[in-house]
């Protein structure tokens, strides 16, 4: 058979089908080396040119969601809070400066080096959104659960966590070990035949 073969069922399920965006958390810190692990696997999913401009902190301090609070909408306050970690996913606006290392094949800084921010931002954006799926998907394939939410405050966000402009928030994700107790009946995806065609 052709292709490089594929996940089991239990790994889809892990990944996929059984995965749940979590609302709360156990109780139960997740390790330095779990966090750089789940990176490893996010950064070898495919970018535009390798571009890679997506930025990650990871929140696990008290000092360091005191410094996110502010910028949470009140539907997002207490499980972030809660939560072992709160990954902010951002992107570099000046990502290009890092492709002759990121992809040599050609002067692709030219691409977007001086060109309208407008350019480099639908750029740095819509490939720092498939990081940070990546991420999402490296997480539960190491056997974490995630939350990942909108409902933040930019600006305010930007301010406390990178004030110099060049990086700017794209979402948050919560990161941990889900209570599976308190998360809603699943919500219906729409079948194959209304969200697809085949041309």
């Amino acid at each position: 058979m052709p292709g490089r073969g594929a996940l089991a069922n239990a790994e889809l399920d892990l990944i996929f089908r059984a995965a749940r965006t979590q609302n709360s958390w156990r109780p139960q810190m997740v390790a330095e080396e779990l966090l750089r692990r789940v990176y490893d696997l996010a950064k070898m999913g495919p970018t535009s040119a390798n571009c890679s401009p997506a930025r990650f902190i990871f929140v696990i301090s008290r000092d360091g969601k005191e410094r996110l609070k502010p910028a949470l909408s009140a539907g997002n306050l207490e499980k972030t809070m809660a939560a072992p970690v709160t990954a902010i996913i951002g992107y570099d606006m000046k990502f290009y400066d890092q492709l002759p290392e990121l992809f040599p094949h050609a002067d692709a800084r030219a691409w977007f080096a001086g060109k309208p921010e407008a350019v480099i931002q639908e750029s740095a954006s819509r490939n720092a959104t498939l990081q940070g799926a990546y991420l999402m998907i490296a997480a539960r394939s190491l056997g974490l659960d995630c939350g990942p939410m909108s409902g933040f405050d930019q600006a305010a966000l930007n301010a406390a966590f990178w004030p110099d402009g060049q990086i700017k928030v794209n979402f948050l994700c919560n990161i941990g070990y889900g209570d599976d107790t308190k998360i809603f009946a699943r919500s219906p995806r729409f079948p194959f035949e209304r969200a697809c065609q085949i041309i």
